[in-house]
């Protein structure tokens, strides 16, 4: 009894174990089958001790793992980090007084408290925090005597009527309106640069814990203030926060997946366990990234549920072989061998060719990224056992519903509305009409693909919804601000002291006055303009000095004066120097003219002693990353076409077979794509993974309907034959999980966090044409691609068996 993968027909029904040669079958199945107690125990402790562990996995984030790390910008950033302080990872915290200015000894004493409170928050960068009462912000004016200068905040402050006029006068004349102070002068903002690693501990910083801290501080907003919060930390403080209610959107989706699965079998026992294999498999994910030091972050969160709705996918095909044979009358045991002896190489292929899906985003030079490429390969990999291995198993013990099975093989029969529509894909008439309307879609979605943009679209974070909290602040901040929180940071590194130059200084200056005239672009700041007005000081603050001198003595004085009150501006050694752009917007235009400008002024005025790089603030990191998403994305795409052309190839040995398997899958590749720019979603980190699973997730139904299709088509029937014998045995599964998943992750386009809803949109739209392109257009593909073979031609069946 050694019946081959593809014998579905020949298999014989063997009403008691009894009866059956546990010899059959090939060294995997007798392996497993033989010893499935045993399994049973291990995978028993396994689920515990992962499961436990799945419980201790971290929440968090990381601004560094954002970074595209080996990008030249990233790499100069990093080179020059310790020269730019306050240009990295950064929050800003506004305390808005809403029933008047600034100016009240009540508010004063509320921002003072606030003020103190954040400067002790472990990860705070004390050295470059700025707000009013921080002693590094301070004003300069120029007498008689020459420079006269100190705090902003009135070193005699009492809360006075006299004191209170003298912290105004001292705001105008630090010229800060704008910057630390509203324009409307009814808020002011305390700038909060952080560190990353904790130096004494060398511990990442804690969002989660560092976030729970800011919402203390939000907590002052009882006594009559109003606080506004940006930020990286906050942004993704925000987001591990509404993971909770991603959590719930998880299992309304687990949910409706059971439910529909249920109303297809009315089979309760073998629905739960196809769901509980599928959990199991996520616990055992979880359990195997906390032991390998993994942490769950925002972006990788979606992963447990593509691993649940791969497992589901498998598990239901799984399940419906092993019931069409009880349906038969074969024993349950020997159903479940049957079935893993026919489907264990096309799901394996197909659970390869997913991993294969989820590696490949390795090649996004983004740690985060890396991380959900991991992690998502680990369940996977998880899945070999749990779906493939361990449900059968479990079936072979429990057996389905009889009546359940009867009705799943009533639905098999030939008559069925549904089968005859889908049959029917293979006359070659109708298959024209199917290649001439999948060519014009294909045509009409890559000349709308063709405005597909890469990065942000729209002002604030667009990772939440344009009325979330953090977007509201963010708009009031822009608003009521001269300059944004959007800085786009040249390094200018020109050697120690090289700064104190003439040249250098011009030089400087000639950049600032091509950012400033960009659209988009704020107004800028660099040592050389401030250098200008601190020059013009030195001498009695005439207007004539209002320049940059070619005096050594002169540049180094007034450097100095710049250090004294702007100490982010240079480093001490005079060597490094931002040149600071402030953008109305992070979004992908306004970053590329700014890159585009920057470059060609330093490929002309870069020197052996003088260079000016790309690029420090949060603004220069995201056009790093942006800049790396756009190389990635199609390399992504090429590598995972690749590998699945490969996979298919080893399993089908037939390039024909290839391109029939493959061909809708691009199809849905374009659209999607077209979907993106009608949507008007950009490719950024955490949408460019979504074309990438739906084609390693898509894979799936071509594989499953197409090694039924050949194996038949083997035996000497033609192409309609052995579809519709694919059909009732593979291809009602692949519409119904196709349905199935589409249904579930839809519901996520009311999720708080907006690129979890935009995933959610695109997925639900590649699971529904992947299953449709599987379910039509491969037929149709068959039908010219893949010829029919008659019965008692030689020379066909061995045409057959080379395409097969």
């Amino acid at each position: 009894m050694h019946a081959t993968t593809n014998e579905l027909d020949a298999m014989p029904v063997v009403a008691s174990p009894s009866l059956f040669d546990h010899k059959s079958g090939h060294l995997l199945e007798r392996l497993i089958f033989n010893n499935r107690a045993v399994l049973l125990a291990l995978c028993l402790l396994a689920s515990l001790f992962l499961g436990y562990k799945s419980f201790q996995l971290e929440i968090n984030a990381s601004f560094e793992k954002m970074m595209p790390l080996s990008h030249p910008y990233v790499q100069n950033y990093r080179a020059h980090a310790a020269s730019l302080g306050g240009l990295g990872n950064s929050v800003r915290i506004v305390v808005e007084n809403p029933t008047g200015d600034i100016y009240n000894a009540a508010y004063l004493e509320k921002l003072r408290a606030i003020n103190d409170q954040v400067f002790l928050i472990p990860g705070v960068d004390r050295s470059f925090m700025k707000s009013l009462w921080m002693s590094v912000v301070r004003w300069t004016e120029i007498t008689e005597a020459g420079y006269k200068g100190g705090s902003v905040m009135p070193d005699s402050y009492d809360g006075s009527a006299a004191s209170i006029e003298a912290l105004r006068f001292n705001v105008n004349r630090a010229g800060i309106v704008g910057s630390l102070v509203a324009n409307d002068q009814k808020s002011s903002t305390i700038f909060v640069p952080l560190v990353e690693i904790d130096a004494a501990t060398g511990k990442t910083l804690d969002y989660r814990k560092f976030t729970e801290e800011l919402n203390k501080i939000r907590a002052h907003e009882k006594d009559g203030v109003k606080i506004h919060i940006i930020g990286f930390a906050q942004l993704v403080g925000d987001l591990i926060n509404g993971m909770l209610e991603v959590f719930a959107y998880f299992a309304i989706a687990a949910a409706i997946a059971t439910a529909i699965i249920l109303l297809y079998t009315r089979c309760l026992r073998s629905t739960l366990l196809v769901v509980l294999c599928s959990f199991v498999a996520v616990l055992w994910q979880l359990g195997l990234m906390r032991l390998l030091g993994f942490v769950l972050d925002p972006y990788s969160v979606l992963v447990p549920f593509l691993i649940f709705a791969i497992g589901v996918s498998h598990g239901a095909q799984k399940m419906n072989g092993i019931m069409q044979d009880i349906g038969r009358g074969t024993h349950r045991y020997v159903a479940a061998r049957y079935t893993f002896r026919r489907l264990f190489l096309a799901g394996l292929t197909a659970l390869l060719a997913d991993a294969v899906g989820f590696m490949v985003l390795s090649v996004i030079d983004i740690p985060v990224i890396h991380g959900l490429a991991i992690s998502a390969s680990i369940g996977v990999a998880v899945l070999i056992f749990t779906n493939l291995i361990l449900l059968p198993i479990l079936l072979s013990y429990t057996g389905v519903s009889l009546a359940s099975a009867e009705r799943t093989l009533k639905s098999d029969e030939a008559d069925h509305p549904l089968m005859v529509w889908l049959g029917r894909f293979t006359e070659r008439g109708r298959a024209k009409v199917v290649l001439a309307a999948a060519v014009a879609l294909t045509a009409a979605g890559l000349v709308a693909s063709g405005g597909l943009k890469i990065g942000d679209l729209d002002p604030g974070a667009p990772e939440l919804r344009p009325d979330s909290r953090y977007n509201r602040d963010n708009a009031y901040i822009t608003a009521k601000y001269q300059l944004s929180s959007d800085q786009f940071a040249v390094i200018v590194d020109a050697g120690e002291g090289g700064l104190i130059s003439f040249e250098t200084m011009l030089e400087m200056d000639r950049l600032e006055e091509e950012l400033r005239a960009l659209p988009g672009v704020q107004t800028t700041v660099a040592a050389s303009s401030l250098a200008r007005a601190y020059t013009s000081a030195g001498f009695e603050g005439s207007e004539k000095w209002m320049t940059l001198n070619r005096d050594p003595a002169v540049i180094a004085d007034a450097l100095n004066y710049v250090f004294d009150s702007n100490p982010e501006m240079l480093n001490e050694a005079r060597s490094v120097s931002p040149i600071i752009a402030y953008l109305a917007d992070h979004k992908a235009e306004t970053l590329e003219r700014v890159v585009d400008t920057v470059e060609k002024f330093a490929a002309v005025h870069n020197t052996a002693d003088r260079k000016f790089l790309l690029a420090a603030g949060n603004a220069g990191i995201e056009a790093a990353t942006n800049i790396a998403v756009s190389r990635a994305n199609r390399t992504m795409l090429l590598y995972v076409y690749a590998a699945v052309i490969v996979l298919c190839y080893v399993t089908f040995r037939s390039w024909r077979a290839v391109l029939v398997a493959v061909l809708p899958l691009i199809v849905t590749s374009v659209l999607c794509e077209a979907l993106m720019v009608a949507l008007g979603i950009g490719v950024k980190v955490a949408t460019l993974p979504v074309t990438a699973l739906g084609v390693g997730i898509g894979i799936d139904y071509s594989l499953y309907l197409l090694t039924v299709q050949l194996g038949q088509q083997r035996l000497g029937l033609s192409v309609g034959a052995a579809y519709n014998k694919a059909l009732a045995f593979t291809g009602k599964v692949v519409g119904l999980i196709g349905v199935t998943l589409a249904a579930a992750v839809v519901t996520w386009f009311w999720s708080p966090i907006k690129f979890q809803a935009d995933m959610g949109i695109l997925l639900a739209f590649m699971f529904v044409w992947n299953m449709l392109g599987a379910l039509i257009l491969m037929p149709a593909l068959a039908t010219f691609l893949l010829p029919t073979a008659a019965p008692n031609s030689a020379a066909s069946a061995d045409r057959v068996r080379r395409f097969a």
